[in-house]
């Protein structure tokens, strides 16, 4: 008979492995968001109840995709949370960029849109300041380049059409997409995203690459201004 009395056991261990059986047999839908947060403190807690923890940093930060993409000072404002509970969520936020950004990277993108599409959403959708990416794009549509141009408010003063053509140039892309964020969460265009794409387009038709698209992100989703007729 085992020595070790049921006082011994970590705190929890009988819950911890349940929904570790739910999770390995259960698909994807197994647990629900502040259980997946649950299961990624287990090792930062190792005998603490992270179901709290979990809760209020929902609360928080209002979606499982707002956990992960919070900045670590704002994650430590949770209390009882660990330099070691903040890293696990920041490395599990790496991890699905990276494997949003290979699904990407794999196939053409304007045949794989959708991937595209949730790849920028775990990227850019809940930054609190505003960001400007282009993806270089090869005759094969294929990405060259995931291009961070600048952080701050979309404009000619921060955003020189001539820079953007002229970067692609020296990749040897032969087409463009444009992509940034509205930290507001409200996705539609505003008439300097609209005039400084227009440019930018207007460039590149001189050198010979093409803008095919203009992509705005927000929490309420994205927007294609060549889908709205605005290219």
């Amino acid at each position: 008979m085992d020595s070790t009395s049921q006082a011994d056991q970590p705190t929890g261990s009988g819950h911890r492995a349940r929904l570790r059986e739910r999770m390995l047999g259960g698909g994807p839908e197994a647990l629900a968001d502040y259980e997946v947060l649950e299961y990624l403190l287990f090792g930062a807690n190792a005998r603490g109840d992270t179901k709290p923890m979990a809760k209020e940093l929902l609360a928080r930060f209002g979606t499982l995709s707002g956990v992960l993409n919070a900045e670590p000072a704002a994650l430590k404002q949770v209390k009882g949370l660990s330099d070691a509970g903040v890293g696990a969520i920041k490395i599990a936020g790496l991890a699905a960029r990276r494997m949003a950004r290979s699904q990407v990277q794999q196939q053409p993108v304007l045949g794989s849109w959708q991937s595209l599409m949730d790849y920028l959403s775990i990227d850019m959708a809940h930054l609190n300041h505003e960001r400007v990416r282009v993806l270089y794009l090869n005759t094969k549509n294929r990405l060259l380049l995931d291009h961070l141009v600048h952080d701050g408010t979309i404009d000619e003063a921060s955003i020189h059409p001539r820079e953007v053509i002229r970067r692609g140039l020296d990749i040897g892309a032969s087409a463009l997409i444009l992509v940034h964020n509205h930290p507001s969460g409200n996705p539609e265009p505003s008439r300097a995203d609209i005039q400084v794409t227009n440019r930018i387009a207007e460039a590149g038709r001189h050198l010979g690459i093409i803008v095919h698209d203009h992509v705005i992100v927000g929490k309420e989703g994205q927007v294609s201004l060549k889908a709205k007729g605005l290219i």
